[in-house]
């Protein structure tokens, strides 16, 4: 494998380059970038620095790319890093720290020269100090050890970056500028530059059982398609991608090192494969909304075919509720997988709620004894040294869901792998066929931790808090903490969900390039608020009824029955304030504005809808969606005269045209 320089010195030449000079080994070849044109350039060996070029005083760990926002082009680079462990005898990092630097001289990351300019960069940030990001530079992180053995012998010569996973290589579209220049023209490779980065989980730990030494690894990978927010990416998109897709990986490790013994059982986890949302209206329960678009079929089957070539036979677990609110979403699923008549595909339902209910969560033992012939068939990767060919490959994985692929789906898949942990053992005569990992305490306490950590940087990456139900994943038992640590989550979900996750999903879009600037974009849109004066009137209302109910409890009480009706005056603006926010609660949710929900949120099509509320009182004097309409047509007629006048300045300018005064 090609090797990958892991430590650069940045030079600055003033204006005019930014030079990355690897610090082994010496005389490498450099790599300069060209402020003003944007030009790579990969230097002869033991090309000098310009001596008018200043050194950076950090060192820099990695490039992750190159990204354009409205003003300029900049390069994020990796200043720290933190070893999570080692695996495979190489070393695995997490990102910890980050510089932005403008290509565009007249661009500055400290004082962008816009206010868009300003909130894009926002956005970068955002990304970068909340992502869980993972990285080796000699081990490919991105893929499971069967897909690796798979394709060994071909994957000698290449690069690190050409051998990874589309999927999980997260800043893969920060990189299509190094890619790019990489194809089209040989001499000119960066591979050594291009560092896959993965978004994800990693934890490693060893332990030592009946006299064996071992090693645990969990490793989750999320998948760069279709990324974003819990309740701003659900379901599948027309190219088969589902929203938070996620690869879990169990690796156990037997024998002094890592390449004695080898296991791995894969687990994958995603969105409920229909056109489906649930459209935030700032009550705790958004608006579900089932989408029945003659393209889901299609949609259902590429998606449940891309897991079948990847992983081979699928075991589809669906926990989602049976009654209720969940239900459309469950009975959409089973008539589309019904329609996609897939022979590799088995369904599975089990209602969680309604099996472990009154907190008896030891009856996911239900679930396992459901899948166990399933689990048996499917089997897990086991490679032996001693042994030219692999001792058992694992032919399929079981597809876990809920409504969010958080909570219960964590606890079904914890299960699921110890479950085949406890098989794997006994295979390898560690564990007798009586004895089982809960007997042990000091490896099940490891076990636990690692599946409870991976569920809350799973959550944490999608909802925006930890997991719910950690409290059985650590300690094998619900408890009351973890009852009243359950619902302070559930409020902060509440609260990010609807006033904070729209920034975080344009992030989202910006970064793994979902949405890119476009000729004729006008930045002032992320920026201005376009809603009607009337909504953004109201919460002013509300918070300066607020101040002066507080503001009278100072007032001197000369006489109770005055100020009786002072309080009544502002408690009932507060109230009709609280009532109009609330009827138009779509309008004051957060949503994202690189990539707009609007066909979604005021979708009409065939399919089923829980409710249409947040959009008004229904009176036609007060409705919201004219005034916008108004006040956009306004808007267009005006920057249309704008353009007419500004083309016949341009004209007259041009000698085209002869002025008339």
């Amino acid at each position: 494998m090609k090797t990958l320089h892991q430590r650069l010195n940045l030079y600055i030449d003033g204006n005019e380059t930014y030079t990355f000079v690897p610090a082994e080994p010496v005389g490498a070849r450099s790599l300069t970038i060209y402020r003003n044109s944007g030009d790579l350039v990969l230097n002869p060996p033991n090309t000098p620095v310009p001596v008018t070029a200043e050194r950076s005083g950090k060192t820099i760990y990695g490039i992750l790319g190159l990204i354009s926002l409205a003003m300029s082009e900049y390069i994020i680079v990796l200043t720290g890093r933190e070893l999570r462990g080692r695996l495979m005898s190489q070393n695995i990092y997490r990102a910890t720290d980050y510089d932005i630097l403008p290509l565009n001289p007249d661009a500055s990351v400290q004082n962008p020269p816009t206010r868009a300019e300003a909130h894009l960069l926002a956005l970068v940030k955002l990304h970068l100090s909340s992502g869980a990001f993972f990285f080796s530079y000699a081990w490919d992180l991105t893929r499971r050890l069967q897909a690796q053995w798979a394709t060994m012998r071909e994957d000698g010569y290449k690069a690190l970056w050409e051998i990874a996973d589309d999927r999980f290589f997260w800043n893969k579209f920060l990189h299509s500028r190094f890619i790019d220049h990489t194809f089209s023209n040989t001499d000119q490779s960066l591979s050594s530059y291009i560092l896959p980065v993965m978004c994800g989980t990693f934890d490693i730990r060893p332990a030592r059982l009946n006299g064996n030494h071992i090693r645990l690894c969990l490793i989750s990978r999320r998948s760069r398609y279709r990324a974003g927010t819990r309740y701003f990416r659900r379901g599948v998109d027309h190219d088969g991608h589902v929203a938070n897709f996620n690869e879990t990986e169990q690796i156990l490790l037997v024998g002094p090192d890592d390449t004695s013994i080898q296991l791995s059982f894969v687990q994958i986890r995603g969105s409920v494969p229909v056109f489906w949302a649930e459209v935030n209206t700032l009550r705790y329960k958004p608006d579900l909304q089932i989408m029945d678009l003659q393209e889901t079929v299609d949609a259902t089957r590429k998606h449940l075919q891309e897991q079948i070539s990847l992983y081979g036979e699928q075991s589809l677990v669906n926990l989602v509720n049976q009654k209720g609110h969940e239900q459309p979403v469950k009975e959409a699923y089973e008539r589309y997988v019904s329609e996609v008549k897939l022979s590799k595909v088995r369904y599975e339902y089990f209602d969680f709620h309604n099996e472990c209910k009154h907190l008896r969560w030891d009856r996911i033992d239900v679930l396992i004894g459901k899948l166990e012939e399933d689990l048996v068939r499917q089997g897990y990767f086991h490679l032996d040294s001693s042994q030219p060919d692999p001792v058992l490959l694992q032919t399929g994985t079981v597809r876990t869901n809920c409504m969010d692929n958080l909570d219960r789906t964590n606890v079904a898949q914890a299960a699921i792998a110890k479950w085949t942990l406890n098989r794997q053992l006994r295979a390898l005569g560690i564990l007798h066929e009586m004895d089982r990992i809960d007997n042990h305490e000091e490896l099940l306490k490891d076990f636990r931790e690692m599946w409870a950590d991976h569920a809350n940087m799973i959550s944490i990456a999608y909802s925006g808090t930890g997991a719910l139900k950690t409290d059985f994943t650590r300690t094998g038992k619900r408890t009351r903490m973890g009852l009243l640590e359950d619902g302070s989550n559930s409020i902060m979900r509440y609260l990010k969900n609807n006033f904070f996750d729209g920034a975080r999903q344009d992030a989202y879009d910006l970064m793994t390039g979902a949405w890119v600037p476009r000729r004729g974009w006008t930045p002032s849109t992320l920026v201005r608020d376009h809603r009607p004066l009337v909504i953004r009137a109201v919460p002013y209302a509300l918070w300066f009824s607020v101040f002066m109910i507080f503001a009278g409890l100072t007032l001197p009480r000369t006489s109770d029955y005055s100020l009786s009706y002072y309080f009544f005056l502002w408690f009932t603006i507060v109230t009709l304030a609280l009532v109009f926010i609330f009827a138009h609660g779509v309008e004051y949710v957060s949503w994202p504005r690189l990539v707009p929900l609007t066909g979604i949120i005021y979708y009409n099509g065939p399919g089923f809808r829980s409710g249409n509320k947040g959009k008004g009182f229904g009176i036609p004097a007060l409705d919201v969606a004219k005034l916008r309409a108004g006040a956009g047509a306004r808007a267009r007629m005006l920057s249309e005269t704008h353009r007419r006048a500004k083309s016949r300045l341009e004209e007259i300018e041009m000698g085209t045209k002869e002025r008339v005064d």
